[in-house]
């Protein structure tokens, strides 16, 4: 019997019970090792259903192999990563959904909080200084709000009042 070599490829992870799926690359440490993908934002789905792995396609074990199978992963997952709902994938290219975004952001805000880093390592005045001076340099670059025309501004306050109305989050007289 003759020993395999470490493979890289590109998989889909479908689910037994559930329609969803998911794409990813692995460059394999030794041949047939077992990986089912490092998901983080979808965790929950691998450990509460039955994933099954299917190998798409395999590239050859180089530098160029890795980044051949990164591309054609990329190909597979741009298509419908923020538009189908079953797609699992999370990110693209580098480029996040709002959904992971927003959990990454709730995670690091969370973070910073407990340990009085980032923004919440200012007092009170620091946080206004740090706004003052902000402000000024929108205003000196025409950036920010102040990057819009007046009517522009009035139409976004129009819109958002009108949001706030229909939603009744605020009290209207």
């Amino acid at each position: 019997m003759t020993k395999q070599s470490p493979r890289i490829y590109v998989y889909k992870i479908i689910f037994l019970e559930i329609p969803h799926y998911y794409f990813g690359s692995h460059k394999e440490k030794y041949f047939n090792e077992f990986y089912l993908g490092s998901p983080v934002t979808n965790k929950d789905v691998w450990v509460f259903y039955t994933p099954i792995k299917e190998i798409i396609k395999e590239f050859p074990f180089t530098d160029e192999g890795y980044i051949e199978a990164r591309n054609y992963e990329d190909s597979l997952i741009e298509p419908v990563y923020k538009t189908d709902p079953f797609c699992l994938n999370e990110a693209c290219k580098g480029r996040m959904t709002i959904n992971s975004c927003r959990r990454g952001g709730q995670k690091t805000g969370k973070y910073h909080y407990e340990n009085g880093t980032g923004i919440f390592s200012l007092t009170t005045e620091e946080k206004r200084e740090v706004s003052r001076k902000n402000g000024q340099t929108h205003y000196e670059n025409g950036t920010g709000i102040f990057s819009i025309t007046p009517e522009e501004k009035r139409e976004i306050s129009r819109r958002v009042g009108q949001t706030h109305y229909e939603m009744g989050l605020v009290f209207f007289l």
